[in-house]
């Protein structure tokens, strides 16, 4: 059979993507772009948006598929199957549970065999092989899935269910496998990564799990997801700061700089207590990539607010931050809130931010240049190789035939470029 696949969303979808690709080979199936027996879409839903995005991508692929077997799982499934019945494109609805059941769904159903997908198990962790996503060379390792905070505005809790980790000792077989394989990044990777271990018996933390991995595989750099500030201690700092393969990038959720917003939204820390995790990472490793999330006019956001946001950013420096205008989803708390404001008035103040952020990552990389670098080849993008280093910003290479496929280069740092920076290789 031929299969085709298709993901949105984070890199969670994106591990869980290839990880039905291997088991899909491992079957004994061909792996196509279309024209597909049985095509699998991993669905999105963080926001309105997504929801969007995903059925406009159900037509697309049922266009370039007519007569395929398409199934839909990951949360926009989970969370709505109906809406995704509805659409009249999808033939098997298989939500966030059980997924490499879907690629035994999809056999059936291509061979004309009645199917019917069961409520997820979600009392356990599925374990899926870790692997390297089709045109990247780092490898994604899943060891968490699920989150107990219920932040206001979220439904990931709802489509994912509650905190489940990979045990420590299945973490250590894929990263060894991964290893064999000649990989030399791994990304660690999950919903809510810092809660990693608590649903384990004897418990265990992210701290625990890093300091017997990494000094296992001394010749991979291992990099974080993104990490709740609250784990961000002195002992968190004093164990992992001195692992030499630790990438120097950490990406720490934040979503409003403002206490009163904070608090609206159901997060679970204070911007002074958020800064001093952001300190105590500076104190360690002065050089760290620091990269953030934000939430701009959230439902009751005054321009005071928003305006003590903008300073938050300045007081921390932020390497880069991802900005995003509130998005109403139904479902949560938040989409019931008082105070919510325009498209305009929040596409406005996004404007506002992603302006003081840029400033701010162009003074971060600007430190760089003229400084060497070992980075690693990931893909494409226009005439430059895309690579990364063990801090959070991409480098791009014009030098293609030097490239080896799949190794790190050293490099000269340049000149800022994009998002990133221009490297020269030595």
């Amino acid at each position: 059979m031929k299969f085709a696949f298709f993901t949105l969303g984070c890199k969670v979808n994106l591990f869980e993507t290839q990880a039905l690709e291997q088991l899909a080979q491992a079957r004994g199936h061909e792996i196509v772009d279309r024209d597909a027996d049985a095509v699998i879409i991993n669905t999105c839903t963080v926001t309105s948006v997504s929801d969007h995005k995903n059925i406009r991508a159900f037509h697309r692929l049922r266009k370039d598929n007519p007569q395929a077997v398409i199934a839909a799982c990951g949360c926009f499934a989970q969370t709505d199957p109906e809406r995704v019945r509805a659409t009249g494109e999808i033939d098997l609805v298989c939500g966030t549970g059980n997924r490499a059941e879907a690629l035994a769904l999809c056999e059936a159903a291509v061979e004309g065999r009645a199917v019917s997908c069961r409520a997820p198990e979600r009392g356990r962790y599925e374990v899926l092989p870790a692997g390297v996503p089709r045109g990247r060379t780092r490898a994604l390792l899943k060891i968490e899935d699920g989150c107990n905070h219920f932040c206001t505005y979220c439904i990931i809790p709802y489509a994912r269910g509650r905190v489940r980790s990979l045990p420590p000792a299945q973490a250590a077989q894929e990263a060894a496998r991964l290893e064999q394989q000649g990989v030399h990044e791994i990304v660690l990777t999950g919903i809510e990564i810092a809660s990693y271990g608590r649903d384990l018996q004897p418990a265990v933390s992210l701290a625990d799990l890093l300091c017997d991995l990494l000094p296992a595989h001394p010749g991979i750099r291992f990099r974080l997801g993104s990490l709740d500030p609250r784990v961000v201690d002195a002992d968190f700092c004093g164990r992992l700061m001195g692992l030499p393969n630790l990438a120097r990038h950490f990406h720490l959720s934040l979503q409003s700089g403002c206490d009163s917003v904070l608090q609206r939204m159901g997060r679970k820390y204070t911007a002074e207590e958020y800064y001093q995790a952001v300190e105590k990472i500076r104190a360690a490793v002065p050089d760290a990539s620091i990269t953030t999330d934000l939430i701009v006019g959230f439902p009751g956001e005054t321009e005071e607010e928003f305006e003590t946001t903008l300073a938050f950013l300045e007081h921390c420096a932020f390497a880069a931050v991802h900005v995003f205008p509130f998005s109403v989803r139904e479902g949560t708390r938040a989409a019931s809130l008082p105070g919510q404001l325009s498209s305009q008035e929040k596409a406005v103040r996004a404007e506002r931010a992603k302006a003081v952020a840029l400033r701010l990552s162009e003074a971060y990389r600007r430190s760089f240049v003229g400084k060497e670098l070992i980075v690693l080849p990931e893909h494409h993008t226009g005439k430059f190789w895309a690579a990364h280093g063990t801090y959070g910003f991409p480098v791009y290479i014009e030098e293609e035939e030097r490239i080896e496929k799949n190794g790190p280069v050293s490099v000269q740092l340049e000149d800022l470029h994009r998002d990133g920076l221009r490297g020269k290789i030595l």
